[in-house]
């Protein structure tokens, strides 16, 4: 078996893929997005089963799925995904000293997750499967949750 594209490529991938979130939420460094990143994806983890974050994880590309297990404690009873205003709020926590998310973060992640080297019929199917919330939180048309 070859060596996956996404391993071959993953430097290239998620350099392409954090000038987009850096451009999309209107940043001005790597750093920023690279946080902005890392916060909206560890809020969503943080309102998925253990289970539910593995199958999200197998559909991100290698550095995206790195970034999104890093530090976790994983959690099988997590609280439901709140209205879109509060998981704003969540992202904006995270490191909160260093923290420039912007309140569109999430849709902006979304957007540039989406037009990233992600297959979004896989995302899709495993969004499918969890709560309305993820969902909603993955669609970057959706601003209010």
């Amino acid at each position: 078996m070859p060596m996956p594209q996404t391993y071959f490529q993953a430097s290239r991938e998620f350099d392409a893929f954090i000038l987009d979130v850096r451009d999309t939420c209107l940043l001005q460094t790597h750093h920023q997005a690279y946080h902005t990143l890392r916060a909206v994806l560890h809020v969503f983890r943080s309102h998925i089963t253990t289970d539910q974050a593995l199958a999200f994880a197998n559909v991100l590309p290698a550095v995206t799925r790195a970034i999104f297990v890093e530090d976790w404690t994983p959690n099988d009873a997590p609280p439901p995904f709140p209205e879109r205003k509060v998981l704003v709020r969540e992202v904006q926590s995270v490191r909160k000293d260093h923290n420039l998310a912007p309140d569109s973060a999430i849709q902006d992640v979304a957007a540039a997750l989406r037009r990233s080297s992600i297959d979004e019929r896989d995302l899709d199917r495993v969004l499918a499967d969890l709560p309305d919330g993820a969902r909603a939180f993955w669609n970057p048309d959706s601003a209010a949750a």
